[in-house]
């Protein structure tokens, strides 16, 4: 008859319990880290937008010194501009032009226009689809490699002017649950708001997991500026008109194209 081990085959050894102790206590402490981490994570990618935002302020300015002081939208195509394309239906589809046209002022970095908390990646050069450097490897072509709105009314006249912003910005106060008016077809959009407009940022980029929806906004005067949907409708909305009138109205409005 053979000899039964003293081991109970049900049971744990010290060593297993031990290591059952430990497997347990890591999932445990993993699951009470889990949500620092991800708010730790979040404020970075808003700081490092935040960031590239600044640098998108500086890139304007650079190009406005060498352009009699305008900016890509409202300097003619014949002046390196892309103010035309503005009169088409749906400038959206070309809002990718405008970073294009600073590119050399970006440093010819494609994540400069590209936030980190974005779907979206970005482009693998900052070469333009037909540009004299295109070599059949341009990969700036399109909207999707953008991640943020340019604000066609703004000007350094007006300071609080909306010169651009995270893209997850939508129509009404409940937020959209994915990009707002930026499309996920990368067609872009045309957008004319009212200094009154219902609108709130979606439940995407630097707004997941925070109830009071919240994104960086660049101004007329180059500052970065965090805003909540509430402090956008409240505070920089009411400030961001350069004076057009809506036909028939006596609202005030100002232009956003979404990549």
């Amino acid at each position: 008859m053979k000899r039964l081990s003293n081991r109970n085959l049900g049971g744990f050894t010290r060593v297993e319990l031990v290591v059952v102790i430990v497997i347990v206590a890591i999932a445990v402490l993993g699951a009470m880290l889990l949500p620092a981490l991800q708010k730790a994570n979040i404020k970075a990618q808003m700081i490092t937008c935040n960031g590239r935002f600044k640098q998108i302020g500086i890139a304007y300015r650079l190009w406005a010194d060498d352009h009699d002081t305008l900016t890509p939208f409202r300097a003619s195509t014949t002046d390196g501009g892309w103010a035309e394309l503005l009169t088409k239906t749906n400038a959206g589809q070309y809002c990718w032009t405008n970073f294009a046209i600073l590119r050399e002022e970006l440093g010819a970095w494609p994540e400069m226009v590209l936030c980190p908390a974005d779907e979206r990646r970005a482009a693998k050069n900052f070469i333009v689809k037909g540009a004299t450097n295109d070599t059949g490897n341009a990969a700036f072509k399109d909207n999707t490699t953008v991640s943020y709105f340019v604000g066609v009314a703004s000007s350094d006249l007006y300071p609080n002017s909306i010169l651009g912003g995270d893209r997850n910005l939508g129509p009404g106060l409940i937020p959209d649950p994915n990009y707002g008016f930026s499309p996920t077809n990368g067609q872009g959009n045309d957008v004319t708001l009212c200094t009154n407009s219902a609108v709130s940022w979606s439940l995407k980029m630097h707004s997941v997991g925070n109830t009071e929806s919240t994104a960086n906004i660049l101004l007329g005067d180059g500052s970065v500026q965090q805003a909540t949907s509430s402090t956008f409708r409240t505070v920089w909305m009411v400030n961001a008109s350069t004076g057009t009138n809506f036909t028939g109205t006596n609202q005030l409005g100002f232009r956003l194209v979404f990549p």
